[in-house]
């Protein structure tokens, strides 16, 4: 049966760009994770929190190399990509990536964590809003959405400072660690305008 619409986005849109560096500002950079970034993705998830917002952890080194190369997976599909958020060390302090990229439906749902070390001074909201402006003008995504559990308040800041809207809650329809969760569902479109 022929579909009623076409997709927004054609196959390759996203992967013959190539994953490209974006400077957040004179001190971060977002950059492709790559090999060398492995004890630093275990080190992250050895830390609790995100162990408890990203439901899983790391025991070896190599679980940690498999993860970097799953995001060039995902980018080579259009399905997902992430990125490292760089000092100028060019050492990761943390992560910010796209996931359930639907080109077809010009979609996308974001994420992101930071270490420890450097929470605390607006890093995540600056690489969330650094990738979601590259999302929406260069990839010219319509949609990103955003969701995290309720009980995660450092999370819903952080979409609060970006403008992204609070849709709604889904009760209970994500388990973690200690249990069934509510989630908030936080969007923003393209046609929203400008991000801080």
């Amino acid at each position: 049966m022929p579909l009623l619409v076409g997709p927004a986005h054609s196959t390759g849109a996203l992967r013959d760009l190539g994953q490209p560096r974006l400077d957040i500002d004179e001190h971060l950079t977002l950059r492709p994770w790559c090999d060398g970034d492995a004890a630093t993705v275990q080190a992250a998830f050895e830390c609790p929190d995100i162990q408890r917002w990203h439901v899983r952890r790391m025991d070896t080194p190599d679980e940690a190399l498999a993860w970097i190369m799953n995001w060039a997976a995902g980018w080579h599909h259009e399905t997902e990509a992430s990125w490292a958020i760089v000092g100028r060390d060019d050492r990761p302090i943390g992560q910010v990536g796209l996931r359930s990229i639907s080109l077809f439906e010009a979609s996308a749902q974001l994420s992101y964590w930071v270490l420890p070390g450097a929470r605390g001074t607006g890093i995540a909201a600056k690489a969330a809003g650094t990738l979601t402006r590259w999302t929406f003008d260069t990839v010219r995504l319509h949609r990103i959405g955003l969701q995290h559990s309720t009980a995660n308040q450092a999370s819903c800041r952080v979409a609060a400072k970006l403008g992204f809207a609070l849709e709604g809650t889904a009760r209970s329809s994500l388990i973690h660690a200690d249990g069934w969760h509510d989630m908030h569902i936080h969007a923003r479109l393209r046609s929203d305008g400008s991000i801080i």
